[in-house]
């Protein structure tokens, strides 16, 4: 089931999907624990307020500041690991700034850019795919587990330049399949990506929303050339 999406075409899925997106967040945030509530509000940060603040610059680069939010919306999406939160603090203004704007210079070269984020303190592949896809969506995706998990053939996960890089082309190839079949082609690696973890916590926390995107039904139709043309009803650093 974890790959079932990836091997969905129809952009009618996952448009439906996108759309749930915000519905999946809420779900897991209102779960039980200390992060309770928390991700939400970080999640509405990242994937709003800050691609908005990158942009805005004459060059694009991340402040200090954001950094530690970056980090602490990632812990708080996944697994929380306070050691990561100090040393990502440790990092100075000065060099937070140097380091991300040069790594947004080198794009496309994802993983020059990669490398050039990993030299700041508890920065791995993950954290500073995160980076870039908050400042250039369309180029870099997130390396969250769940979406690398949802990708038949990549597990197991392994934080790694060149894994990251594997992902990042299934998610670049996926883009351009679904921009050629979808009229507003406004898919990027980082949408997809949404897609992919929205899709694998929705299964994880069993939300009825999951009967409303009619999956089986698109893969099936993928499979049968008399329904084709019937539209579809829509502690490591890392």
């Amino acid at each position: 089931m974890s790959g079932a999406l990836f091997a969905c075409e129809d952009p009618a899925v996952w448009r439906k999907l996108y759309g749930k997106y915000w519905e999946v967040v809420e779900a897991k945030s209102l779960g039980k624990g200390k992060k309770s509530g928390k991700l939400l509000p970080l999640d509405k940060w990242y994937q709003e307020e800050l691609p908005v603040a990158i942009a805005g610059r004459a060059y694009k680069y991340i402040t200090q500041p954001e950094l530690v939010k970056l980090m602490e919306w990632k812990l708080t999406r996944g697994k929380f690991r306070p050691r990561l939160q100090q040393l990502v603090a440790s990092n100075s203004d000065e060099m937070v700034e140097k380091c991300s704007r040069k790594a947004f210079s080198l794009l496309p070269d994802v993983q020059a850019a990669i490398t050039e984020l990993s030299s700041l303190k508890a920065l791995g592949p993950a954290t500073a795919s995160a980076v870039l896809a908050a400042g250039a969506p369309e180029q870099a995706a997130f390396m969250a587990d769940e979406a690398v998990e949802s990708i038949p053939g990549l597990g197991p996960i392994q934080y790694t330049p060149r894994h990251y890089a594997l992902y990042l082309n299934k998610m670049a190839t996926h883009t351009q399949t679904l921009n050629k079949v979808d009229s507003e082609r406004d898919w990027t690696p980082h949408r997809v990506e949404l897609c992919l973890w929205a899709w694998a916590i929705a299964n994880q926390l069993q939300l009825p929303l999951l009967k409303d995107v009619n999956l089986e039904n698109s893969l099936h139709n993928k499979s049968d050339p008399e329904t084709n043309d019937r539209p579809a009803k829509r502690q490591r650093t890392k």
